[in-house]
């Protein structure tokens, strides 16, 4: 056990000059005393002297005080300050305090610079399964100044997979992070840039989107996307539209490949996530099930609330959300509808407007609001459908409740969902002689990209938002960008 000494324990050198200024001080109060008690004695006014005696000795005593209180903090003259001989709990002398006190000025500012200058890199590497390998890995980043914020392990059968959120000097580019990982040992190395929202740790993000697709089917894709990073996403039918299925149906329990999971889907059909870049292991093929499962126990569910606004001529409408069971009502929308506003809104034939309806309504492609009239009749229909790294936008009024602000009200609301979940931009695809739409685009105050070809309008609005994860990585060859294709034929359908 190491004992811990107090600063002022350490002795300085002894000096025989101390030990004779001393004896000569002795000699002096001696007589000093002598000489005192001989006037006292002899003289008319001795108390007197007495009394004065005692208050010069009391003064001297509390000046002695008082000049011992103040250079008890002060560091002794003559040595570096805080270099008193102290030790630590570990038996390691002190470092001296000037060394601090250095550090804390020039130093300091120079070192807070350096580390303000980082910046967030998310890793993924294979290390051998034996003790020391993943210590190997930590020291080799060490070397460099890269913090380790994060780690998780997901086990293999041969190996470790060891998934970090570091956080590496600007000037340590993705390059060099990996040639230092290769040679403390790890292989297939995959790195990315993050960001803040990476810093959430696994268990409460995870939390949170088992809450989110509680709440809403229409947030599993979501889910899944944020919960295994840059992927594609297919939902695929039970029956495709050829009438008869191309292949087995999918296990209970899903099937995982190497790059390819492929999952039963709770409303019907297989869920297909494809990650060429990066293999699935195990664990996120579990987590991914496990958040499939819990759509699927909770069944059918969309959020019921409903906002109520006036029009400007009075009349109270209601904006919620749709799903599958208002087909019905969308049908007899159309039926109402004049093949000009169906054909600005579906791009082709006005008889097949019908059959895109069990598409659109779907929770698994995006989310679908209704307008309802004080009747319970729906006017007007707007559709988020996801779409990899954009996000489309459509609307539909009713001939007889245009004009009146409610295609505005529901691109806004749109757009605001696809904020929410993170989308980098939307678009939508209209004609150039579809005034409203066009009108309503300008409308969000957001910067708009027009781009015509072959009569077709496109026209992307960007986003504030810009997720981490969507971005494809900086200074890497395999950066690539979210895919979320719609079924065959199904994109230009809408």
């Amino acid at each position: 056990m190491t004992d811990v000494n107090p600063a002022k324990s350490a002795r300085r050198p002894h000096h025989w000059r101390r030990d004779l200024i001393e004896l000569a001080a002795l000699f002096t109060a001696v007589a000093v005393a002598d000489a005192v008690a001989n006037l006292v004695a002899h003289g008319p006014d001795g108390p007197f002297l007495l009394v004065a005696a005692a208050v010069a000795l009391t003064g001297t005593a509390a000046f002695h005080l008082w000049w011992a209180q103040r250079h008890s903090h002060a560091p002794p003259s003559g040595r570096p300050p805080g270099q008193s001989g102290a030790s630590d709990a570990s038996g390691t002398p002190a470092a001296p305090r000037d060394e601090h006190v250095h550090s804390d000025t020039s130093d300091s500012d120079a070192n807070g610079m350096a580390r303000s200058e980082t910046v967030l890199w998310r890793m993924r590497t294979t290390v051998r399964d034996e003790p020391g390998s993943l210590a190997a890995l930590c020291t080799a980043l060490a070397r460099h100044q890269v913090d380790i914020l994060t780690l998780q392990t997901h086990p293999l059968a041969e190996g470790t997979v060891d998934e970090f959120l570091l956080r590496a000097p600007a000037a340590f580019q993705s390059r060099q992070l990996g040639h230092e990982v290769a040679a403390a040992g790890g292989h297939d190395t995959w790195i990315e840039r993050a960001d803040a929202h990476d810093l959430v740790d696994a268990p409460t993000r995870i939390l949170g989107l088992a809450t989110r697709t509680a709440l809403d089917a229409a947030e599993l894709p979501l889910a899944l996307r944020q919960l295994l990073g840059r992927c594609t996403i297919h939902s695929l039918p039970v029956v495709p539209a050829g009438g008869s299925p191309d292949e087995e149906p999918t296990p209970a329990d899903g099937v995982l490949e190497e790059r390819v999971m492929r999952l039963r889907d709770p409303s019907g059909g297989t869920i297909t996530v494809e990650r060429p870049h990066l293999p699935f292991t195990p664990t996120e093929f579990a987590r991914a099930r496990a958040l499939i499962e819990l759509d699927a126990r909770l069944g059918p569910r969309m959020p019921r609330s409903r906002d109520v606004f006036t029009l400007p001529e009075g009349n109270e409408i209601s904006v919620r959300r749709a799903g599958p069971d208002d087909a019905q009502a969308a049908r007899a929308m159309h039926d109402r509808c004049t093949d000009r506003t169906l054909g600005l809104r579906y791009h082709g034939p006005v008889g097949d407007a019908d059959r895109y309806l069990g598409h659109l309504l779907s929770p698994r492609f995006g989310r679908t609001l209704a307008v309802q009239t004080a009747s319970g009749r729906i006017v007007g229909l707007g559709h988020l459908l996801w779409d990899g790294d954009e996000t489309e936008v459509a609307l539909l009024v009713e001939d007889a409740w245009q004009r009146r602000g409610i295609g505005s009200e529901l691109l806004g609301r749109l757009v605001a969902l696809a904020e929410e979940t993170g989308c980098e931009s939307v678009y939508a695809v209209t004609q150039a002689s579809n005034t409203g739409m066009v009108a309503a685009m300008r409308g969000l105050g957001l910067p708009l990209d027009y781009q015509i070809e072959e009569g077709t309008l496109v026209i992307t609005a960007r986003l504030a938002t810009a997720p981490a994860h969507s971005r494809p990585a900086q200074d890497l060859p395999y950066g690539l960008p979210h895919e979320l294709p719609y079924g065959p034929g199904e994109q230009n359908g809408l």
